[in-house]
């Protein structure tokens, strides 16, 4: 009785999307599509990963903002092979981090080994590589000097090719560079050479100071950097490339230095010799003359010539003094001490002579192309 009295619910048809529904007076209706979710998007700063030196992404707080507009690294190298590669990719990582363009110069002072052809390569992939190769090894200081008229930065930074001098410190120099500087050099104050090596360099430095009174620690440091118009006044020849801070102090630049690192060395042989030690010395004379007395010759052998020829002159009255009043009549002709005196005086003359010769030369070959100029209206 319950179930006839209910009212009948009509069937549901369930629609079915592949076949269309039937019911009449209905029209067929579309399967629902399943939502898509979004896809999921990460959102970052985009300046955080911009394109640095190179084509490499690097975040911009690493590249450190410099007023120089070009640098040029200079390298010079003899026998290399095996450092050149993993230096240049040192190099090239550490130009990355500052905002100046860049150049490097490779100088082969005469290898004998595949040194130039590494370079070949690596200046095959890289348009900022320039190289010039002597026929010969003409030395440190010449190939400084070819490097030096052929630089197109208004910034050089120098450094050696055994991977014993730190490219990392490039920033750091250029930091000193902008305090005002025009020149400034490593102090390689903790050293992974030999100790005899260690020991000469002490002594070296330390001559070195008391005759410039530049105070420099280390005056033969291959990592240096310099403005433009250093280079382009000094002269780099023989073996004074151990000098450029005096040469530069001289020619009125002003000089500093900041602590750099040195790494032991990994490939090769040191080229450090005991001759190098004594041609040093030798140099340091050199260079002591030419920076001081270049232009006044007569301060020089004129002093040297005074003292001289008065030592001499002090001998022979001692001597006449003692023939007048100690030993009347004796034979002074037959004392050693008579003729050094006489060949006192002579010498000193002689040294007068050639400080008069000297500033004749002086006065006939002035150029004012001589004095640097620092600023002009």
């Amino acid at each position: 009785m319950d179930n006839q009295n209910k009212p009948e619910t009509p069937p549901v048809t369930r629609n079915n999307p592949e076949t269309p529904n039937t019911q009449p007076n209905q029209s067929p209706q579309k399967p629902q599509q399943p939502q898509q979710k979004k896809p999921y998007r990460r959102y970052y700063n985009k300046n955080k990963f911009r394109p640095a030196h190179g084509g490499q992404n690097q975040p911009v707080s690493a590249i450190q903002n410099f007023s120089f507009k070009k640098v040029s690294v200079v390298v010079p190298f003899l026998n290399e092979e095996e450092s050149l590669r993993p230096l240049y990719n040192e190099m090239k990582k550490s130009l990355r981090t500052i905002s100046s363009d860049h150049e490097i110069i490779f100088i082969d002072d005469g290898s004998t080994d595949k040194s130039l052809n590494v370079v070949k390569e690596l200046a095959r992939f890289d348009n900022k590589i320039h190289y010039f190769s002597f026929r010969a090894n003409y030395g440190k200081s010449a190939a400084l000097q070819i490097a030096f008229k052929h630089v197109t930065g208004d910034v050089i930074i120098t450094m050696d090719a055994d991977l014993q001098d730190d490219p990392n410190e490039i920033p750091n120099l250029l930091k000193k560079l902008e305090e005002g500087y025009d020149m400034v050099s490593g102090w390689k104050k903790k050293r992974f050479d030999p100790i005899i090596k260690k020991i000469s360099s002490k002594f070296f430095n330390y001559i070195t100071r008391i005759f410039t009174r530049i105070k420099i620690h280390d005056f033969n440091c291959g990592l240096k950097a310099y403005r433009k118009q250093v280079v382009e006044t000094i002269n780099v020849y023989g073996e004074l490339h151990r000098y450029i801070p005096v040469l530069a102090v001289w020619k009125g630049f002003t000089v500093s230095e900041i602590i750099v690192k040195h790494h032991p060395r990994r490939y090769g042989k040191t080229k450090f010799g005991i001759a190098r030690f004594f041609k040093g010395f030798v140099d340091l004379i050199t260079v002591i003359f030419t920076t001081r007395y270049i232009k006044r010759p007569m301060h020089l052998f004129g002093f040297v010539g005074f003292l001289t020829a008065l030592a001499g002159l002090v001998i022979n009255l001692i001597l006449t003094y003692e023939w007048f009043f100690v030993i009347p009549h004796a034979p002074i002709v037959q004392r050693p001490l008579f003729f050094l005196g006489i060949l006192l005086i002579i010498v000193g003359v002689q040294f007068f002579a050639i400080g008069l010769l000297g500033e004749i030369m002086v006065h006939n070959f002035q150029d004012d192309k001589e004095y640097v100029i620092k600023e002009k209206k």
